[in-house]
């Protein structure tokens, strides 16, 4: 017998051979249903693979990320089946899952797969699944599974079969097709229920090149139709909501060849909104005992040295300029240059916690593939601030850097959010990460305790932290369900002694500070990229560049309109006048696109009474007032940034 530990604690006894399937039926045959992939001791196995030994299971159902991934890369195997039926002889490269579905490489010769084809695959899908074929997994030494793909003449497995070794090398069957691959799958064809082929594309084998251009299909499953219709509506509002096209219609940013890629510049339109934004950052980061400080762009070579930017991340860094045989660099991140800041002046305790922040100014060689409108650039804006403190006040400082993140929820409202705790991997210390075990340990733990005092919903993420120590990434859900990455709150024991910081202690002794980077609002580029499709581009008041705009019906409504003009100004409020030769149907029309949030009609009624007809954006009249309550009332929604997002269309 083994003992099963389940997640709550309790422990179930078992035949060895068992497996998380037969585990789930003993629970419930409901739940069997449900079952698609298992945890077991941490890693992600077939539910169907047997349990020889005692383990700690955690059943994955489609609630759990692990199990997607499991259930999209099950559905490229069968797609790889389907296409083997349309084009024989295909030859196969990889299928993985990716965050939202599937795709797999694949060979076809000197033929072309069509978007006509895909609609063939998707049926030939449906089919196949609907045979509810097992997927089988079978260890295999080298030696036979070389034999096997040289008998079929694939190069492309040969390859990655020559990166493995005895032991370590599986296939998985199911229906007519067998592949070499690791897994996990889930149990049978039968669960995938709904298949969306979304793309095809050209890919290089391995990514390079030089090498051969193979076909890339792209994909996506579910294990109900009511689910894909409700992710394919989401693309079509995605579509509408997609950051580059409305930066592009709203004046925000631009792109130029001249310029460089992933180096935006930003249009009057967009500079408002930085300026509101850094304005929002600096009043808060003000009550919250920050001092500002700007520093350069560029640094010595060694600075980043001492840094471990270089010895960690040069692959991101761009490279160096050569003055009077002294290298500099581009600055990538602002906290060497804060630390030498710090350490500018002796600090006592009495000085901390010690609060610099900056809209600091850096840049990254991101990868050209990776370039990506305003969510993956070159240069960047980083709403960026580190806190120098001890060890006894790191659970306060790093809670209301937490605290901060809830108020900027509030504000632009973001319903969902999860804090991500990037941990270490105890493998690679000395290599991705500083080789301190006990200082990994007890600062992962002081995090930890804080994000479950506040109540605050976390996941834990092994070999993704910092490699100064852990972190805390920030992911958030815009309106219609895309999840971002929005900033950081990182822990940093490392940096105090390598550029020998300290301060002076109660007991008049030399101690290094604890220090925390912080970026609640991450840079200027991802954030306004997130806003522009969280609001579709229809900013609440206080951030639109453009705040109301004034429609006379005609010509002879000019000097009120004017009038308007200087009155809304003088109350600081972005006001412009539609002064053309149009009907006001048209520049009501127009003002709409432009998605202004305020419009006010001005005729004959409006001009004699001191009125203005209010209209909102997306929402229609909203009634006549008089114009000193109109701009109280503007002020007022302007001063409490009131948040106003509009909710996409449901399935």
């Amino acid at each position: 017998m083994i003992k099963i530990t389940l997640p709550d604690g309790s422990i179930r006894e078992y035949e060895a051979g068992t497996s998380a399937l037969g585990v789930a039926k003993s629970i419930s045959e409901g739940l069997a249903r449900k079952v698609l992939a298992a945890s077991i001791n941490g890693q992600v196995w077939d539910a169907t693979r047997p349990i020889e030994t005692d383990a700690s299971l955690k059943l994955l159902t489609w609630d759990d990320n692990e199990a997607k991934s499991t259930f999209w890369h099950s559905t490229a195997h069968l797609m790889a089946e389907a296409v083997q039926t349309m084009f024989p002889g295909v030859k196969f490269w990889v299928g993985p899952a990716i965050d939202k579905g599937f795709y797999y490489d694949m060979d076809l010769g000197d033929r072309q797969m069509s978007e006509d084809d895909l609609v063939k695959l998707e049926k030939k899908m449906s089919e196949l699944a609907k045979q509810n074929n097992a997927y089988e997994r079978k260890p295999i030494s080298k030696a036979d599974a070389v034999q096997y793909f040289t008998e079929k003449g694939d190069e492309y497995k040969l390859d990655l079969l020559s990166n493995l070794a005895d032991g370590e090398i599986t296939f998985y069957t199911q229906g007519g097709f067998t592949d070499l691959c690791r897994g996990p799958h889930i149990p049978a064809t039968g669960s995938i229920k709904a298949v969306k082929l979304t793309s095809v594309a050209g890919a290089y084998w391995k990514g390079d090149e030089k090498n051969k251009q193979l076909t890339r299909i792209y994909g996506v499953s579910f294990p109900a139709q009511k689910e894909l219709d409700e992710y394919l509506l989401m693309l079509e509002e995605a579509k509408k909501r997609d950051h580059r096209k409305l930066g592009k219609e709203l004046g925000i940013y631009t792109m130029d060849d001249d310029i460089g890629q992933g180096l935006p510049l930003w249009m009057p339109n967009g500079t408002i909104i930085i300026e509101e934004l850094e304005k929002l950052a600096k009043e808060t980061e003000n009550a919250a005992g920050y001092k500002r400080v700007v520093t350069p762009h560029i640094a010595k070579e060694n600075l980043y040295i001492t840094s471990g930017h270089l010895p960690y991340y040069a692959d991101s860094m761009f490279p160096p300029m050569e003055m009077d045989g002294t290298k500099y660099y581009l600055k990538a991140m602002n906290c060497p240059h804060h630390h030498k800041i710090f350490d500018a002046e002796q600090k006592s305790y009495k000085d901390l916690p010690y609060r610099i922040a900056e809209y600091g100014t850096c840049y990254r060689y991101e990868q050209s593939g990776e370039l990506f409108g305003l969510m993956r650039v070159r240069c960047l804006h980083m709403n960026d601030a580190h806190i120098y403190c001890s060890k006894e006040q790191f659970a306060q400082e790093f809670r209301a850097v937490n605290d901060m993140y809830i108020k900027y929820f509030n504000i632009f409202g973001v319903d969902k959010y999860v804090m991500r705790l990037s941990l270490h991997d105890p493998k690679k210390l000395g290599q991705k990460y500083v080789d301190e075990p006990e200082l990994w340990k007890e600062t992962e733990t002081m995090v930890r305790n804080v994000l479950i005092e506040s109540n605050i919903p976390f996941v834990e993420v092994q070999d993704e932290a910092a490699f100064y120590g852990p972190k805390i990434d920030v992911q958030i859900w815009s309106a219609i369900g895309r999840e971002f990455t929005l900033a950081t709150n990182q822990v940093d024991f490392n940096s105090g002694n390598k550029f020998k910081l300290s301060y002076t202690n109660q007991n008049n002794a030399a101690e290094v500070p604890l220090i925390i980077h912080r970026a609640p609002l991450g840079t200027h580029e991802r954030f306004i990229g997130f806003l522009l499709e969280h609001y579709a581009g229809k900013f609440p008041a206080w951030l639109a560049p453009l705040q109301v705009k004034v429609l006379p019906i005609s010509d002879k409504f000019m000097d009120y309109a004017n009038t308007i003009l200087e009155t809304l100004k003088k109350a600081d409020i972005r006001v412009e006048i539609d002064d053309r030769n149009e009907k006001i149907g048209k520049k009501i029309r127009d003002t709409e696109m432009a998605k202004v949030p305020y419009m006010l009609v001005i005729g004959e009624k409006e001009m004699n009474e001191r009125q203005v007809a209010v209209r909102r954006q997306g929402k229609g009249d909203a009634g006549v007032k008089g114009l000193d309550e109109f701009v109280a009332d503007l002020v007022e929604e302007i001063k409490a940034r009131r948040a106003d997002v509009e909710e996409p269309a449901q399935a």
